[in-house]
C-alpha cells in the first residue's frame, strides 16, 4: 500500500487542488532528464522539472499480481531534451522512469506514484509516444541459462571467450562509398566473403562515432568490401567516416569448431532432440529407439 504524506492527503482533503505530474527520466548513460505537465518549471531532489515540454501523460493501468501494467508517454522531439537522434542510437531503451505527483504550489507535498522503464517507442510528425512498463515486466524477462541447440553465449563475452582482439576477427576500415543510410562500402579490411555477416560494426569517427550495429550481410569482392546494415546510423554517413568491424558468429556447433576452433566453450546444446523428433510418432522395428545416444 502507498503512503501519502500527510501535508499532501490535507491538500487533497481541500476543496480545490494544485496537482501536475512531474518524471524523471534516467537514460541507460546515466543523464537525467526532469519534466512536468505544469506550465512553469519545478525543482526538487536535485532535478529540474521543465515545463514547456510538450510532454504529457496518457492513461495508464495498474493490475493485481504479476500482471503487467504501465501507460504512455507523448511529446514533441524539440526542445525537450529528447532528440531524433538519441532515440535511433538506443540511449532511451530501457531507461528508469519515476512518475510523481506533486502539489506545484509546494513541491514538498508531492507522493511517488510509479517506477517503470521505457519500453516502445513510436515515432511519427515531428513526436514521440513512448511505453512506459511496470515492474512487473521484469519477470516477463529471460533469465538464467537456456536449453537450446544454438549458444547462448555472445561472441567474445566471458563465457564465450574468444579474444575479438586478435587480428584474425577485428579489422578496421574507412568508407568509401555508401548506398543510403543502409549500405556501406570500404577497401582493405581482408576479410573473407561474408565473413562478418552478424557480426558489429562500430563507428570510430564521424558523427556516429561510438554508436554500434548489427551487420546483416558482408561482402567481399575484388578488394572491396561491403555491409548491409540492420539498422540505420543515427546521422548521414559520410565518406573518410572510420569504423571497426568483427566476424560474425550463427551460434551453431558447426561454426564454433570451424570458424573459432572454441568448441571447449560452446554454450549449446546441438544433440538435443527438436519438436519434430519429440511429437512424430515412432514405427515399429525402427532402429535407435533404444534411449541410448544419437551419435554414438
Amino acid at each position: 500500500m502507498r503512503t501519502i504524506p500527510q501535508n499532501l492527503a490535507a491538500h487533497l482533503a481541500e476543496g480545490a487542488t494544485t496537482l501536475c505530474h512531474c518524471w524523471r527520466l534516467i537514460r541507460r548513460d546515466g543523464a537525467a532528464f526532469g519534466f512536468t505537465d505544469h506550465d512553469r518549471d519545478l525543482s526538487f531532489g536535485g532535478t529540474v522539472y521543465a515545463a514547456r515540454s510538450g510532454l504529457e501523460a496518457a492513461e495508464a493501468t495498474a493490475e493485481l499480481g504479476f500482471a503487467v501494467g504501465g501507460g504512455e508517454v507523448a511529446g514533441a522531439l524539440v526542445s525537450a531534451g529528447i532528440t531524433e537522434d538519441d532515440i535511433a542510437s538506443g540511449l532511451y531503451d530501457d531507461a528508469s522512469v519515476e512518475t510523481w505527483l506533486v502539489n506545484w504550489s509546494s513541491v514538498d507535498e508531492r507522493v511517488l506514484l510509479d517506477i517503470g522503464s521505457i519500453g516502445e517507442i513510436r515515432r511519427a510528425d515531428g513526436g514521440f509516444v513512448a511505453e512506459v512498463r511496470g515492474l512487473m515486466h521484469r519477470f516477463d524477462e529471460e533469465r538464467g541459462r537456456l536449453f537450446r541447440a544454438t549458444c547462448s553465449a555472445d561472441l567474445g563475452d566471458a563465457q564465450c571467450g574468444v579474444d575479438l582482439a586478435r587480428s584474425a576477427y577485428t579489422g578496421t576500415g574507412t568508407v568509401a562509398r555508401t548506398d543510403g543510410a543502409l549500405v556501406i562500402a570500404a577497401s582493405g579490411i581482408g576479410f573473407a566473403d561474408g565473413w562478418c555477416n552478424a557480426g558489429r560494426l562500430t563507428w570510430l569517427t564521424g558523427d556516429n562515432a561510438g554508436v554500434s550495429v548489427e551487420v546483416k550481410v558482408h561482402r567481399a569482392v575484388s578488394g572491396v568490401d561491403e555491409f548491409d546494415l540492420w539498422q540505420r546510423a543515427p546521422q548521414a554517413i559520410k565518406t573518410g567516416d572510420t569504423f571497426r568491424v568483427t566476424a560474425g558468429c550463427d551460434k551453431t556447433h558447426a561454426m564454433c569448431r570451424r570458424k573459432f576452433d572454441n568448441v571447449a566453450n560452446f554454450r549449446g546444446f546441438p544433440h538435443m532432440p527438436g519438436n519434430d523428433f519429440i511429437i512424430r510418432m515412432p514405427q515399429q522395428g525402427e532402429p535407435g529407439l533404444d534411449g541410448g545416444s544419437f551419435f554414438r
